[in-house]
């Protein structure tokens, strides 16, 4: 092949590696609920972060409000304070009650979470500011693989977009994508996110940490000694030495005295 053959290849393969990463950046910029950390298990506990992006070119975002669905029927929603956001959880009676895999029977549960800009706050108009909305959910269904959350996200111009498109068995995203977050299989501490593990490494470093003290603090107990030691003899050198010096120079005087 000749070299511009190879550099038509290169042009190309380039245009396509852009055309990729500007359909990413385009197909990511919708609200996506996200976990840092193990993901959540089912009838567990978990931590999930909605991460809303502003989109409007004149109009920042001012109202973000996520779905519960009630057959989640999840009795504990909390959300996390973010500095100048009005979080506030709804509870709802549920259409039919819902049997927990211990038996106990959910009435009510959390349905909605939304989070209300204060005066002087909002998502910047634009397309280069992002804000995440935390909350901590359980117990976890344990007959799904995923949990959906539809979110409404409102602009300050009165523009208001639904992210509530479940996405198809085929994977294919849609337009308008519901967040959704993937739930691990169930754990035996029945929390989920391997708290276990987390536990027992923290203990092999608090032990080894503790190990490598001791061991630290034996060697300079030692060099210590070692150098207590060299002292000691340095000091026992030093006087042996003073005191032959005197003996020689009392043995010099009485024998200058005995000439004279």
């Amino acid at each position: 092949m000749s070299k511009h053959v190879f550099k038509r290849a290169g042009f190309l393969a380039a245009a396509i590696g852009a055309a990729g990463l500007l359909s990413a950046g385009v197909a990511s910029a919708h609200v996506t609920a996200n976990v840092y950390g193990p993901q959540p298990a089912k009838g567990g506990y978990g931590s999930i972060f909605f991460r809303v992006p502003n989109e409007e070119k004149d109009a920042g975002t001012i109202k973000v409000e996520i779905t519960v669905k009630p057959e989640y029927a999840l009795s504990s929603v909390r959300a996390k304070p973010l500095p100048g956001w009005k979080a506030e959880v709804v509870k709802s009676k549920l259409p039919a009650p819902v049997t927990t895999d211990s038996g106990t029977q959910i009435t009510e549960a959390v349905t909605k979470v939304s989070w209300t800009a204060e005066p002087g706050t909002k998502i910047a108009a634009g397309s280069t500011e992002f804000q995440e909305f935390q909350i901590s959910a359980g117990k976890l269904p344990t007959n799904v693989d995923a949990i959906e959350f539809p979110a409404t996200q409102t602009y300050e111009n009165g523009k208001v977009v639904e992210w509530n498109q479940p996405t198809p068995a085929s994977g294919e995203e849609p337009e308008h994508p519901a967040p959704s977050v993937k739930l691990a299989e169930k754990s035996g501490d029945g929390h989920g996110g391997g708290h276990g593990a987390d536990t027992k490494a923290t203990s092999e470093d608090s032990h080894a940490a503790s190990s490598s003290s001791d061991s630290t603090a034996r060697w300079l107990g030692g060099a210590g000694l070692v150098v207590g030691a060299l002292g000691l003899g340095v000091g026992a050198g030093a006087t042996l030495r003073a005191r032959r010096a005197t003996a020689g120079a009392s043995t010099k005087s009485s024998n200058t005295e005995g000439t004279e």
